[in-house]
């Protein structure tokens, strides 16, 4: 598996199709995260942003490989392997952005509450920052499971689905992206910092069973 990650991750870099996603998500936070604002706003506002890159680079994993080595591939390690290793690598470089981010955001914000009085400790902030992110990540990526083949092969409806879902992910009661940034946001006004390990472990469930499914129906449509 590791020789399959490899695989998956040099064609993810050497395709230089991840420049768009991450330009897009360096461009939202140059103009919505400023030094000196408050610490978890500015967290729950880089792990939100989070999710729709960490959808679209795992469309963009899944469809990057050329159709002739992706069948070899898949003859040689299994289609399910082969299609769920696209997502854990799309998964690794979502949650690699994200920590990064995040640590960056910390250093750069006011350790204080919205109120600009009530003073919130970093290294807390930074590790809520961190599982928040992590959650956009997996959840993401969930959705560019389900929304790229082999469950959609249409390109225009997946795409429509993909930013459906993604905003869904974000907006929609319930949701463990939501639940994780509104977790940051209600903390932001009261001075407090939450640990937001309920929507973790919600997204990396539905993320389980995203792979498992978008794994399972690749095996079978396989040519």
């Amino acid at each position: 598996m590791t020789a399959l990650l490899r695989y998956h991750a040099a064609l993810l870099l050497r395709s230089q199709r991840w420049l768009p996603p991450f330009l897009l998500y360096a461009a939202f936070l140059a103009i919505s995260v400023q030094a000196g604002q408050p610490v978890l706003d500015s967290l729950g506002y880089s792990a939100a942003a989070l999710l729709p890159v960490a959808a679209w680079l795992a469309r963009i994993c899944v469809t990057g490989e050329p159709e002739a080595a992706r069948g070899c591939v898949a003859a040689a390690v299994g289609p399910a392997r082969s299609h769920v290793a696209c997502l854990l690598v799309a998964l690794a470089g979502a949650a690699t952005l994200g920590s990064v981010t995040t640590l960056l955001v910390t250093l750069l914000s006011d350790p204080v509450a919205s109120d600009h009085r009530t003073r919130v400790p970093l290294a807390p902030a930074c590790g809520a920052g961190l599982l928040a992110a992590l959650a956009c990540a997996l959840l993401g990526t969930a959705v560019g499971a389900l929304t790229s083949r082999p469950l959609l092969r249409s390109r225009g409806r997946a795409v429509l689905a993909l930013l459906l879902a993604a905003l869904l992910s974000l907006v929609a009661t319930g949701s463990p992206a939501q639940a994780a940034v509104q977790g940051l946001v209600t903390g932001s006004r009261s001075g407090t910092v939450p640990l937001p390990l309920l929507p973790l472990a919600a997204a990396a469930l539905v993320t389980a069973a995203a792979l498992a499914l978008a794994g399972a129906l690749a095996s079978r449509r396989s040519p």
